[in-house]
């Protein structure tokens, strides 16, 4: 499963993805990652939560970034939800690719069990219609 918390920079999609991350950590039977461009927020995560910094790697497109969410699955047989915040930039996402990124994750989930909760910096009126079912939070 993917789905989406969206709004413009600035509107509290943060906060709300920690929050989300910090009460599903309670009740979950598997391991969370939380992806972020900077450890800016370890802190405000539960220490059962695994941080990854994104950019420490050398991602330098999306198909490296599916990779190296693939790697991570591949590590961790109990894995079973991902957040990424900041979606657009530590992806290396460019508009167009959004839907077939977002297809890709999905298949992911399904083949592996593994659910995804990402931050969008758009208004939901800016984001394509095939995945505006997604969104569970739009600021």
């Amino acid at each position: 499963m993917v789905q989406l918390i969206v709004g413009n920079k600035g509107k509290g999609k943060t906060k709300h993805l920690l929050n989300k991350v910090n009460a599903e950590i309670k009740e979950a039977e598997g391991s969370i990652v939380y992806l972020d461009k900077s450890p800016k927020h370890m802190y405000e995560l539960n220490n059962k939560v695994r941080l990854i910094d994104v950019s420490e790697y050398l991602i330098e497109n999306t198909d490296g970034f599916l990779g190296f969410i693939c790697g991570i699955i591949s590590q961790d047989h109990d894995l079973q939800q991902m957040y990424f915040d900041s979606f657009l930039k530590i992806s290396q996402l460019e508009d167009e690719n959004l839907l077939s990124a977002i297809d890709k994750l999905e298949k992911i989930s399904e083949k592996f069990g593994v659910d995804f909760t990402l931050s969008i910096s758009k208004d939901e009126h800016e984001l394509p219609e095939a995945v505006k079912s997604k969104i569970i939070i739009s600021l």
